[in-house]
């Protein structure tokens, strides 16, 4: 970094500390976070010694703390006019865009290092784990520098402060609601993967837990790059214009080198997008690492694989902290299938016609759990289930499934068993026990010949249109197979030879049309 880069910094934290501006920013980005920490979380209700509440709103809260932020840093210098001083400077651009950028970084460093007390009083009160708290930090700074681009990148193109902030709120609002579950909800999978891969908060998840991917730093690292040149071509323009003419344009090669970065850009993020091993699993007890074997398992899957999570939002205390954990495991199940993994998680106690669906469906019931309190006695109905569906095979994994206990004279411990081991058994019993008709016509050695005995003309009218839709989907078959199969149609009510030749050899018989009509049809 230069020593023109370095001015640039020192005066952009003497205009923020010598007025109040960074103090209020700070302030009421510091009493968002306690609030939002200890009363919408709910710290103390959910028993857990974690700072996950902090890392989950941070992709929210930097969007205003940046934001704000950077409305000022650009707007200002167009609206009192020393913009045009800065570009006759013998300084270049992006020195001015780096200043810029690191002064703004730096006030966001000040204010994530002032919510440290947060996890240092978490680790007095239980036994707290470090490494996902340590990489949260890192990929917050991350994610608030490509917002800091952004938000510079706006502020560059208007000289009013209060624009440049609504504009920028709203670009980092988009590209965080891109992403969000009830937006990408609406769309198909690989729309919904796409969105995802888009969104800066779904981005920030596998982060959030202490899982750091280097395709999530590529993708901040891309947008801050991307913006960062975006900003200089912007400056750069308003430099030319202060600049007399001198014949020739730089305009072409600037928007040419703008294009080109965001074009390696998007390369680079969809070269990478297939990787799943390059990460690194911060949890003290490797908590989110996926042997390969269950890796090797779910490579070999060729139909999605539906994984749902039944946990109703009342249980047992002892049991409410483990419903995270499974969470964010079978996140780690639906990162490393790339998209043939479809995980869904419900609560059956808010919807009597999901729980009777289940219930019929695949036999999973509400189990009875004893809350004993200081004040309160009672008994609650709730569902810890994970269902497991492969093609019409299916496993359910109930809580004596997923739970053990250990109990002596003073306390009870409730703990997982051993959840990778349950859910890779479970997936390799249901991929075993299902074949889709694909793979049974490719085991097959020789030509698969299908027929159809219909007799059209007596056909009672409510089954006139299924010959024809016999026929559609017979053609789509011989086209996925190769035309290894090939598929004809006799009617056999023409022919007595025929119908004894059926019912002697395969047990065919016309059908009636009711039990009191002699009319009959194949």
């Amino acid at each position: 970094m230069s020593w023109r880069t370095l001015t640039i910094v020192r005066k952009e934290l003497r205009s923020y500390f010598l007025s109040p501006v960074a103090l209020i920013f700070l302030g009421v980005f510091l009493v968002a976070t306690l609030f939002i920490f200890f009363t919408l979380a709910k710290f103390f209700a959910r028993n857990l010694a974690d700072v996950r509440p902090l890392f989950n709103w941070l992709p929210v809260l930097l969007i205003f703390l940046v934001s704000a932020i950077t409305m000022r840093q650009w707007s200002e210098e167009q609206k009192i006019g020393t913009l045009e001083v800065l570009l006759t400077l013998p300084v270049k651009t992006t020195e001015l865009v780096i200043g810029k950028f690191v002064a703004g970084m730096l006030l966001v460093f000040l204010a994530l290092l002032l919510t440290l007390p947060l996890p240092l009083t978490v680790a007095n009160l239980g036994q707290l784990d470090w490494g996902p708290v340590i990489g949260g930090y890192v990929g917050a700074l991350l994610l608030a520098s490509a917002y800091m681009a952004i938000g510079l990148c706006i502020s560059a193109r208007t000289d009013n402060q209060i624009v440049a902030l609504m504009v920028a709120l709203v670009v980092g609002g988009i590209l965080y609601l891109v992403g969000a579950k009830a937006v990408a909800s609406f769309f198909g999978n690989e729309t919904s993967e796409l969105l995802r891969a888009i969104g800066t908060g779904s981005r920030f998840e596998s982060i959030e837990r202490g899982v750091l991917d280097l395709r999530d730093f590529l993708y901040y690292g891309s947008l801050t790059v991307f913006f960062l040149t975006l900003n200089v071509y912007f400056l750069e323009l308003k430099r030319m214009e202060a600049q007399p003419a001198d014949g020739t344009s730089k305009r072409p090669i600037l928007l040419t080198t703008v294009i080109l970065v965001g074009l390696n850009a998007i390369a680079a993020n969809v070269w990478l997008s297939p990787v799943t091993k390059v990460r690194a699993d911060l949890t003290s007890t490797q908590e989110y690492t996926i042997s390969p074997t269950t890796e090797r398992l779910l490579g070999e899957l060729s139909e999605p694989l539906m994984i749902t999570g039944f946990f109703s939002e009342r249980t047992h205390p002892l049991l409410a902290p483990l419903v995270p954990r499974i969470r964010d495991f079978l996140k780690e199940y639906e990162i490393r299938a790339r998209g043939i993994v479809q995980l869904n998680f419900f609560n059956p106690s808010a919807d009597e016609d999901l729980e009777e669906e289940i219930n019929e469906q695949y036999g999973i019931r509400s189990v009875p759990f004893r809350v004993s309190g200081r004040n309160e006695e009672a008994l609650v109905n709730s569902f810890f289930h994970i269902l497991i569906k492969y093609g019409d095979e299916y496993q359910v994994l109930s809580f004596s499934d997923l739970i053990e206990f250990h109990a002596d004279d003073t306390d009870v411990t409730v703990r997982l068993r051993n959840l990778e081991y349950d859910l890779t058994r479970a997936i390799r019993k249901v991929s075993q026990g299902f074949q889709s008709l694909e793979s049974v016509l490719a085991a097959a050695d020789a030509q698969v010949k299908v027929t159809g005995y219909i007799s059209p003309k007596t056909l009672p009218v409510e089954f006139a249109p299924v010959p024809e839709r016999i026929q559609q989907a017979m053609h789509t078959l011989i086209k996925k197979s190769g035309r290894r199969v090939s598929y004809g149609r006799i009617d056999p009510s023409t022919n007595v030879q025929t119908q004894q030749q059926l019912m002697y050899k395969y047990g065919f018989r016309p059908i009636p049309v009711n039990p009191y009509s002699q009319q009959r049809f194949w």
